[in-house]
Order: C-alpha cells, then sequence, then structure tokens
C-alpha cells in the first residue's frame, strides 16, 4: 500500500517538477539528472581533494623522510600517481558509464563478489572514516580562534564535526545543484587561500628567504616503509582524485567532461601542493614545521601579521568543501550498490520531490557521525589508505583484464596499457611496503574485516534467506513514506 500511494504521488508532482528549475528536455523520469558540466566537474575534483589533506599532511610526510628535498619530491611523485591513476578511471568511466566509482568496474570484470568487497570496505570504514576525518580536521581549525593558546576540547571539535556532517548531508539530500553550488562556491573561496600561500612563499622566495632548501637532502630517512607511508600521508591529501567516477550518471556529456575534468583538475592540484610546501618551507624549517600544532595557522602568523586570522577562516572553507564533495559523491556509491541488491534496497530508491538518492546520502552520514566518537587522525589515514589502494589496484587491474575479456565494450578513452601497468605495481607496492617492513595487527585486523564481507555476501546476498527479507520489507515501507522515495525507473533505450 505504502508503494502504491507513493508511485501516485510521484504521478501528482511530476507536473510540479516540470516547472522546476531542472534543465533537461527529455520527458521526466525517476532518475538521477544530468547536472554536472565540465566546470562543475573541475570544481568537483579540485574542491574534494584541496581539503584538509595540504593542512594536516606536510607534517605527517616530513616525519617520515625528515629533509626537504625528499618530502617536496614525495608530494610531486603523489601527484603523478593521482593523474595516472585517474587516466585509467577516465577510460574506465566512459567504457562503463555507471555511478558508483570502482563498484560497477569491479563487478563488470570480477563479478559480483569482489563489487561487493568493495562496497562493504568502503560503505563502513573508508568513506565515512575519510568524512569523518575531513570534518575532525574542520572543527578543529573553526575552534581554534576561540581557545588561544591551548588545544580546544575534544567535545567542542566533535560536536563541530557533527554539525558538519548534518548540514552537508542535508544539503545534498535536498538538491544536486545546491550541493554543486555548494561545491563551486567552496573550491572558489579554498583557492583564495591557496593562492595567498602560494602568491606570499613566492614573494619571500624573489626576498632570497632560500636557506631551509640549502643541503635539502641532507639527514633524509630513506627506507621503503618511511617512503611508502610518506605517501599514505601525501595521497591522502591527493585522494578525491576518482570522484566524478561515483557520479558518471549526472555528469553532462562524460565522453569529454570526465577526462577533460581530470587532465585539468589534478596537474593544477599537484602545483598548488609543491608550490604550497615550498611555501611553508621559506618560513619554517624542517624543525619548526613538525612543532606546528596547525602548519598554515603558523605560516599564517609569519607572514600576514594583522590579517593572519584569514588562514583558519579559509581553511575551514576548504576543509567544508572537501566534506561536501566527498558526500556528494560517496553517496552515489550506496545507491549503486543498493541498487544491485547488495545493500538494503531502500539505499537504491530516488526522492519524489528533489531526484536525489536522499536515503543513500543519510546513511553515509549517520555511519561517519560514529566515526567521530574515536580519533587519531595520523593512525586513521594509514590504514585509510592501506585498505583504500588495495581497491585502486584491484581496479586498475581490472581495467588490463578488460582490454583482453570485453574487446567489444565501446572505449571512447584508450590510454596506454604501460600505465594501468604501473600504477598497478605500485599499489602492490604501497598494500606491502608496510606489512613487510613494520608489520602490525592493524593491518591484519583491515584484511580481516574486508574479508569478513564474504560472510555477508553468502547468507544475505547470495543464499537470500528470507526472514532478513520479511524484517526489511515492512522498514523499507515505512522508509519510503518518511522520506518519500521511491525505486528508480528503467530506462529504455
Amino acid at each position: 500500500m505504502g508503494e502504491e500511494s507513493l508511485k501516485k504521488r510521484k504521478g501528482e508532482d511530476k507536473g510540479g517538477e516540470d516547472r522546476q528549475s531542472i534543465q533537461n528536455h527529455e520527458p521526466q523520469t525517476m532518475n538521477l539528472q544530468k547536472q554536472v558540466g565540465l566546470v562543475s566537474g573541475i570544481c568537483m575534483i579540485v574542491g574534494t581533494i584541496i581539503g584538509s589533506g595540504i593542512f594536516v599532511s606536510p607534517k605527517s610526510v616530513l616525519a617520515n623522510v625528515e629533509a626537504v628535498g625528499p618530502c617536496l619530491t614525495i608530494w610531486a611523485a603523489c601527484g603523478v600517481l593521482a593523474t595516472l591513476g585517474a587516466l585509467c578511471f577516465a577510460e574506465l568511466g566512459t567504457m562503463i558509464t555507471k555511478s558508483g566509482g570502482e563498484y560497477p568496474y569491479l563487478m563488470e570484470a570480477f563479478g559480483p563478489i569482489p563489487a561487493f568487497l568493495f562496497s562493504w570496505t568502503s560503505l563502513l570504514v573508508t568513506k565515512p572514516s575519510s568524512f569523518a576525518i575531513i570534518c575532525l580536521s574542520f572543527a578543529e581549525y573553526a575552534s581554534a580562534p576561540f581557545y588561544p593558546g591551548c588545544d580546544p576540547p575534544q567535545v567542542v571539535i566533535k560536536c563541530l564535526a557533527a554539525a558538519a556532517i548534518v548540514v552537508i548531508t542535508i544539503v545534498n539530500s535536498l538538491s544536486v545543484k545546491l550541493g554543486s553550488y555548494l561545491q563551486n562556491f567552496l573550491t572558489a573561496a579554498k583557492m583564495i587561500i591557496v593562492t595567498i600561500i602560494i602568491v606570499s612563499g613566492l614573494v619571500l622566495l624573489a626576498k632570497g628567504k632560500t636557506e631551509n632548501f640549502k643541503d635539502s637532502f641532507k639527514d633524509s630517512k630513506i627506507s621503503v616503509s618511511s617512503i611508502s607511508l610518506a605517501f599514505y600521508n601525501g595521497l591522502w591529501a591527493y585522494d578525491g582524485w576518482n570522484q566524478l567516477n561515483y557520479i558518471t550518471e549526472e555528469l553532462k556529456n562524460p565522453y569529454r567532461n570526465l577526462p577533460l575534468s581530470i587532465i585539468i583538475g589534478i596537474p593544477l592540484v599537484t602545483v598548488c601542493y609543491v608550490l604550497i610546501n615550498i611555501s611553508y618551507f621559506t618560513v619554517m624549517t624542517s624543525t619548526e614545521l613538525l612543532q606546528s600544532q596547525a602548519v598554515a595557522v603558523t605560516f599564517g602568523d609569519r607572514v600576514l601579521y594583522p590579517a593572519s586570522w584569514i588562514v583558519p577562516l579559509f581553511v575551514v572553507f576548504s576543509t567544508l568543501g572537501s566534506a561536501n564533495g566527498t558526500c556528494f559523491t560517496a553517496g552515489r556509491l550506496v545507491y549503486v550498490a543498493g541498487r544491485e541488491g547488495h545493500m538494503l534496497k531502500v539505499l537504491s530508491y530516488i526522492s519524489v520531490k528533489h531526484l536525489t538518492p536522499a536515503p543513500a546520502i543519510i546513511f553515509y552520514g549517520a555511519i561517519a557521525i560514529i566515526y567521530i566518537i574515536p580519533g587519531d587522525i595520523d593512525t586513521l589515514i594509514n590504514y585509510f589508505s592501506f585498505a583504500v589502494w588495495i581497491f585502486y589496484g584491484l581496479t586498475v587491474l581490472a581495467l588490463i583484464v578488460m582490454r583482453f575479456t570485453r574487446k567489444e565494450l565501446r572505449r571512447p578513452i584508450r590510454i596506454p596499457i604501460i600505465i594501468p601497468v604501473i600504477v598497478t605495481l605500485v599499489s602492490i607496492l604501497l598494500v606491502l611496503a608496510p606489512i613487510i617492513s613494520a608489520p602490525e595487527l592493524a593491518y591484519l585486523y583491515c584484511i580481516l574485516f574486508i574479508l569478513s564481507g564474504l560472510i555477508v555476501y553468502v547468507l544475505f546476498v547470495h543464499l537470500k534467506f528470507n526472514w532478513p527479507q520479511k524484517i526489511s520489507k515492512p522498514i523499507t515501507m515505512h522508509l519510503q513514506m518518511l522520506l518519500e522515495v521511491v525505486p528508480e525507473e528503467e530506462v529504455t533505450q
């Protein structure tokens, strides 16, 4: 009865939707709308990548290699790796134009089990923990001015982070356009602070502030373990290079806009990151940078003097933009997994009023709030990166496999095979290096959690026991009526 009444409601709302501002000349259907163009795509990449990472990770990268030269080299190398990985994802995204990032590619190449393990790990660990880390970083910078000379209380930080998650979740549940416009505004704001830091650094270099770059490789600590951990922290700052693949179905002209957004967006971020780190080292020695509580704030205090309040304000905008981009795209993974029957069916439903995957976004926000409760950011980043690069490597391997097994698929973009081979080998190195050189039980727990998804898959997806369905059906019906959501309509080609 609940589903029938909602279908009736959908018919009544149809005329109203036509009068709204969804610019679409095709007949109105209950599907995700193509509302993200090239500029929004570039802003989504730049805005999601440049977030808390460049303000949190410089200390962690430097701590692992202990010298300026290797530190700058790793920042540049991370950008190259992110660009190569994104080019692989561009071929995958234009070959399989489905939202959900790695999920549909793993499904096509290896079948449902690896795809389910990816969605299981992403939905419950990597994506919400990433969202939580970004919002915790936002809360630290937002609360710092109110507690001069001491660290803000953890309760304040966690409440602020939770509030940020709630607001961002609501915005993205209400409107694709609103989420996209907010992303564009916050990206513009964060580019202001990036420009201020870079220009200040270049001016200081021009004035001869180069003493911290002399003998820049002296006393560096180079080992497989230290380099891999430095890469983890650097790549955390670049995380988001694959975000557009999560919203392929909402991209206008994805064959053109997906690769163009990647080719423009990621090299732009790489240049910014290297220049920002150079700027940091013009005013701080390695020791001073490592001792700084907030690197960007220390830079602002030393260079901008009375206007130093600008830095924490714009860092807040920057982290909010990254959190918004993460929420906007990761909600689509939950949506696609629900559509494939790998999560609760209600998670694949679309809002009647707003045409957004509202249940998926709300679910994602709720899990992220749980991750705020514990909280060492550096440890979270290491284990997040470990888990995420297992699946990045597997997805790029899927591209190589499909070159031989799915030759019939149309490939508007075809990159040289050497690129996915390099990215796959680097992924294997990144995953194995910390386990071999500095083994910790936490890595074992991470692998065990990923594999525990097999038990869930066998019980609830493969065998499809009746009792979970009996429980979920009334829950689904009531959530449908509460959230005013319906299943996506089948589109006939």
